[in-house]
């Protein structure tokens, strides 16, 4: 699905009086508050749906797969998103149990 399908959904959700614009702009505020908050270091839980955020990675030795020469990987930031149980479980997925 692309942002040009999602829309149509969020309008056909929304019901006969709203419209695509309407829809559209209803996603981009959403996409743009994750966007905004997870950049300001927040952590976006979504309950039912699951969690963004951002993720740091240390910096770490590797190797070159080609020459099997070491080298160094720099320290990096990234996003992580977290599925729920609930969104496992209507995506058909097996949810994570925790061991004793």
């Amino acid at each position: 699905m692309n942002k040009t399908q999602l829309v149509d959904e969020i309008q056909a959700k929304l019901g006969d009086g709203a419209t695509k614009k309407c829809a559209e702009a209803a996603l981009s505020a959403v996409l743009d508050s994750i966007t905004a908050a997870v950049k300001g270091g927040e952590k976006v839980q979504l309950i039912g749906f699951g969690t963004f955020e951002l993720k740091t990675r240390a910096a770490r030795t590797g190797r070159n797969p080609q020459t099997g020469a070491a080298m160094k990987i720099a320290a990096s930031t990234t996003l992580a998103f977290k599925p729920s149980s609930i969104f496992k479980k209507k995506s058909g997925k097996k949810a994570a149990t925790k061991k004793k």
